[in-house]
């Protein structure tokens, strides 16, 4: 998913607080020319948009920021928010990446399907990994990872390996961590006890 927002060149005179009672939100972008970052304004209610729908380190954002020369493509990678006041935002953080670059990001799985093993057997699902960091690159970001788990029977798991990828995407960690099992349901190891 890529998103769209714009961005203003800061004032570096410019109070945060005073911004944030104007309706502005301070960011700053890193990485667009080497080590040097830049600070902006986002207006609040764009950015209260924009964090709806974006995950930290996980959507392409298209940074535009008309008074700059330079607009493109980013990660959000940081948002700090009031340290009571947990629905309010004040500060964000952009990397600046281009389309080509590997980045490492966490995707969610989602686990498609009833295990024949659940539906058939009698047996209980799982799922001990729910999400799992992806080296990509930033152009082919995944939402998330379609896990089919319909064929798993009582005491079969999946695991990292398991999954499919987009090309070019690996999975960074263990390929044997397990992701998903089927477990013996209670009453049918009872069954199996007293047989």
């Amino acid at each position: 998913m890529e998103l769209t927002i714009e961005c203003k060149a800061r004032d570096p005179k410019a109070k945060a607080n005073a911004l944030r009672r104007q309706g502005l939100l301070p960011a700053v972008l890193y990485g667009h020319n080497g080590t040097e970052s830049v600070a902006l304004t986002v207006d609040q209610k764009a950015a209260d948009m924009l964090l709806r729908k974006a995950a930290v380190n996980n959507t392409m954002i298209d940074l535009q920021i008309p008074d700059m020369p330079w607009s493109g493509k980013a990660l959000l990678r940081e948002v700090q928010s009031h340290p009571w006041k947990s629905s309010s935002v004040y500060h964000l953080s952009f990397f600046a990446v281009k389309a080509q670059d590997a980045v490492e990001v966490g995707v969610v799985l989602n686990f498609v399907g009833e295990p024949k093993g659940v539906k058939n057997e009698g047996g209980i699902l799982n799922t001990e990994v729910n999400e799992v960091r992806v080296k990509c690159k930033a152009i082919d970001i995944p939402e998330n990872l379609d896990v089919d788990i319909s064929d798993l029977a009582v005491g079969e798991s999946l695991s990292v390996a398991d999954l499919h990828l987009p090309e070019g995407a690996v999975v960074v960690g263990d390929p044997a961590q397990v992701i998903a099992t089927v477990l013996q349901g209670r009453r049918a190891e009872g069954e199996g006890a007293a047989g």
